[in-house]
C-alpha cells in the first residue's frame, strides 16, 4: 500500500500488461478479482509472495487459519507494483480505473498525482470508480448516538464504537491483522514489519461526496457521479465482484462510491 509519493517519483515504466488491460484494481491488497481483463496492482506483501515460487512455496510455513486461505485465494493476475512510481500503463490504454479503501491511506499530494496517473492511462471517456470510507456517514452517525445517549444513557455503553468510526483509523498503532495474533508472533511481526503507520494502515485524511467531487473536477475529471456498491456506468460491474463479499453483499459498508469520467 502507498504511504507517500511525489510528482518527482512517478516515473512510469511500460509493461506488457498495457495494451490488454480492461479495469485497474489498484491498491488492492488482498481483494482482488479473477476476472479476465482485471489487473490487480498492489505492493502488498501476500501479493510479493504470491508472484515469488519460492517464497509461495513455504509460505504455508508461516501463514495459518484465515490469512493463509486469503493467501491461496489470490488469483494469477496481479501486478506487483510500489503505487509511488506511478502507474506502469500506457496514455489512454485502460477502460477503468478502479480502488477502494485506498485514496485516505495517502498523503493528499499524493492522491492527487495518483488520481492524475489515472486520468492519463484512462482512454477517453474511460471511468474512475472511487470507494472511500464516508466520512460524512461517520460523522452523522456520531451525533445521532449522541442524541440516542441524551435520550437513553443506558446507549452509552456503545459510545466509544462510533468515536472509533470516526477517529480509529487515524490513531491506530498496530496493524489489525497483527494484533490478533498470538503473544509471540505479535512481536515478531512487529519488529519485522513495523507498525500500522509503517504499514500504510493509517490515514492521511477523509473524504466526504462533496470533497471528493471537487478534487475530481478540480484535476479535469468530468460528471462526478455518487454510486451505490452496486450501481456503476461500467457494464457488467457487478461480475468483478469488487464492491461485494462472496455472499453477494455489500463488501465494505458505510463507504461512499463515485464515478467521474475522463
Amino acid at each position: 500500500m502507498v504511504v507517500s509519493a511525489t510528482t518527482s517519483s512517478l516515473r512510469t515504466t511500460k509493461t506488457s500488461f498495457s495494451r490488454r488491460i480492461k479495469i485497474l484494481n489498484l491498491g488492492c491488497g488482498t481483494k482482488t478479482s479473477s476476472s479476465t481483463g482485471v489487473v490487480n496492482v498492489d505492493f502488498h506483501m501476500y501479493l510479493r509472495l504470491k508472484k515469488n515460487s519460492i517464497l509461495r512455496a513455504i509460505t504455508p510455513w508461516f501463514l495459518s487459519g484465515e490469512r493463509l486461505e486469503r493467501f491461496a485465494s489470490l488469483p494469477p493476475n496481479i501486478l506487483v507494483h510500489d503505487l509511488r512510481k506511478g502507474l506502469p500503463f500506457d496514455t489512454n490504454s485502460v477502460d477503468v480505473v478502479y480502488h477502494s479503501h485506498f485514496l485516505p491511506h495517502i498523503d493528499r499530494n499524493a492522491a492527487r498525482e495518483l488520481l492524475l496517473e489515472a486520468k492519463r492511462v484512462l482512454r477517453p471517456n474511460g471511468i474512475h470508480r472511487i470507494v472511500v470510507p464516508d466520512f460524512e456517514r461517520a460523522c452523522k452517525n456520531y451525533i445521532l448516538h449522541i442524541a440516542a445517549c441524551e435520550t437513553d444513557p443506558r446507549n452509552s455503553v456503545d459510545h466509544e464504537g462510533f468515536i472509533g468510526a470516526v477517529i480509529e483509523l487515524f490513531v491506530r498503532r498496530e496493524a489489525s491483522g497483527t494484533s490478533e495474533q498470538p503473544a509471540l508472533r505479535r512481536c515478531f511481526e512487529n519488529l519485522l514489519l513495523g507498525d500500522a503507520d509503517k504499514r500504510g494502515e493509517t490515514y492521511r485524511w477523509a473524504y466526504d461526496r462533496i470533497s471528493l467531487s471537487e478534487l475530481l473536477i478540480g484535476l479535469g475529471f468530468r460528471n462526478p457521479k455518487i454510486h451505490e456498491y452496486n450501481t456503476s456506468q461500467i457494464p457488467n460491474w457487478s461480475i468483478y465482484g469488487l464492491d461485494t463479499d462472496a455472499s453477494g453483499n455489500q463488501y465494505k459498508p458505510g463507504s461512499l462510491y463515485i464515478e467521474a469520467q475522463k
